[in-house]
């Protein structure tokens, strides 16, 4: 069984860092591309970030480029999120989603495999 697990999230003050975590299990998705999305109360879910199988292609959100980057370790079979410079308007639940695929799309429905969430919440 395929499992997605996020960590990492939780309370900050704006201007200030967290590293998510997704850890994979059930198969390995080194050859899979990968991606964060995020999800305010009251708002559809949006795209983060994503990266290619191999880390050498990757895209961001307009709203994150510069404050945000996506990286992986396909060895410990682990995608990682490191946000700086938070702002409030980042408060979200945020989700780790993996794909059959190999292209880093930014569209969700694009992804076959998602985790639970973890929240993230910067206060001003």
């Amino acid at each position: 069984q395929v499992q997605l697990v996020e960590s990492g999230g939780g309370l900050v003050q704006a201007g200030g860092s967290l590293r998510l975590s997704c850890a994979a299990s059930g198969r390995t998705f080194s050859s899979n591309a990968m991606g964060w999305f995020r999800q305010a109360p009251g708002k559809e879910r949006e795209f983060v970030a994503a990266i290619s199988w191999r880390g050498g292609g990757t895209s961001y959100a307009d709203s994150v480029m510069g404050r945000f980057t996506i990286s992986r370790d396909n060895a410990k079979n682990t995608m990682y999120l490191q946000m700086n410079s938070l702002k409030p308007e980042d408060t979200a639940l945020y989700y780790c989603a993996a794909q059959d695929g190999s292209y880093y799309y930014t569209a969700p429905e694009k992804y076959d495999y998602w985790g639970q969430g973890t929240q993230v919440t910067v206060s001003s």
